[in-house]
C-alpha cells in the first residue's frame, strides 16, 4: 500500500485548517501559533504565507473567492493583495481565555466554528455565524477543545468532537434552520486513547479524521466502522482534507508543538504536510455565504 509522503517540510508548529482550493489547485492552511497563512502549490512546489496578527483557527473560502478567518478576537474577512483584515463579527467569549479552533462552512455556507480554552478546561462552545453574530449551538455538556467538525454529503448529519472526551458525536443537522436534534455516540475513542482531531468526509459518505498523538488518520463508515489507517512517520497529525484535480489526493496537515529534542530527532518531518493518494473521491469545500 502506497505511503503519505512529506511534500512540505515546513517545520510548522500548528498547521491546521487544510483547504484545497479547486479553481486554484492550491492548498491552503493555517499554522496556529506561529501564526500566519499558508498556500501551496502541488504541482509547482510554490510556497507563500501571510502573517496573522493573532492566532489563526481556521479558514474557508468565502463565494467570491476570499477567504475568512476566525482569529482569536474574531471572524475576519482576508484581502491578501491589500494587506486588509476585515472584521466580520467579535468573537463571542473572552479572549483572554479561550481561541477559535476548528471551523468549516455547512453544505448551505454557514460557517460553524468552535473554540478551545487555552487551560483545556471545559468552557469552550460550538457556534454559527449568521452573517452578523454568532449563535451558540447549545450542544449538551461542556467543550475543552472543539473539532472533528464535518458534515456528512447530504448535509444532514453533522459530526463534531471534543478531543480530551475522546469521542466523537453524531447529530441530525436541519439544512433549513440549522438546528442540531438526535445526539448519539458515533465513535468512542476512550479504550485506544486515541484524541480525535481534525475531520473531512469523503463523497460515500465515510468520516476520516486525525488523531492526534496515535500518529494516524483513520476512515471510518458511516456506521463507525474502521476502514483503513493511514500510518504517518510523525506522532501529531491534525487534518486531513481531499484535493488534487480529482480530488483523490488526502493531505493532511501535522503539528511540531510540544515536542521534545529526542522525539524531533525521530520525527523530523513532525509539522510537515503530507500527501496520499486514496480511492473515493472527497468533495469540494462549500463556499461562505454571508446571508
Amino acid at each position: 500500500m502506497t505511503e503519505p509522503a512529506c511534500i512540505l517540510d515546513g517545520h510548522f508548529d500548528l498547521a491546521e485548517s487544510p483547504v484545497w482550493s479547486v479553481a486554484e489547485q492550491a492548498l491552503w492552511f493555517v499554522d496556529i501559533n506561529t501564526p500566519a497563512l499558508h498556500r501551496y502549490d502541488p504541482a509547482s512546489g510554490a510556497h507563500r504565507h501571510w502573517p496573522m496578527p493573532a492566532a489563526i483557527g481556521c479558514i474557508a473560502f468565502a463565494s467570491d473567492g476570499e477567504l475568512i478567518a476566525a482569529l482569536r478576537d474574531g471572524l475576519y474577512r482576508l484581502d491578501l493583495e491589500q494587506g486588509r483584515h476585515n472584521r466580520l463579527a467579535s468573537a463571542p467569549y473572552d479572549t483572554q481565555l479561550m481561541r477559535f479552533n476548528d471551523g468549516r462552512c455547512d453544505r448551505q455556507g454557514r460557517f460553524w466554528v468552535g473554540t478551545i480554552t487555552d487551560d483545556r478546561q471545559p468552557h469552550g462552545a460550538l457556534y454559527r455565524f449568521d452573517g452578523t453574530r454568532f449563535i451558540e449551538a447549545g450542544l449538551p455538556g461542556a467543550i475543552a477543545t472543539s473539532n472533528g467538525l464535518a458534515w456528512s454529503p447530504d448535509g444532514r448529519i453533522l459530526y463534531h468532537a471534543d478531543t480530551p472526551a475522546m469521542q466523537v458525536q453524531a447529530y441530525d443537522y436541519d439544512i433549513a434552520t440549522a438546528t442540531l436534534s438526535n445526539r448519539r455516540l458515533f465513535l468512542d475513542l476512550r479504550g485506544s486513547g486515541e484524541r480525535p482531531d481534525g475531520a473531512t468526509v469523503d463523497s460515500a459518505g465515510n468520516y476520516w479524521l486525525a488523531l492526534y498523538g496515535a500518529g494516524k488518520v483513520v476512515q471510518f463508515s458511516p456506521a463507525g466502522e474502521r476502514l483503513r489507517e493511514i500510518h504517518l512517520p510523525v506522532k501529531a497529525p491534525t487534518m486531513p482534507c481531499f484535493g488534487g484535480p480529482d480530488l483523490r489526493t488526502l493531505f493532511i496537515t501535522t503539528a511540531r508543538q510540544k515536542h521534545t529534542a529526542e522525539e524531533l530527532e525521530k520525527m523530523p518531518l513532525a509539522g510537515g504536510i503530507f500527501s496520499i493518494g486514496v480511492d473515493i473521491p472527497g468533495l469540494p469545500e462549500a463556499p461562505f455565504i454571508s446571508a
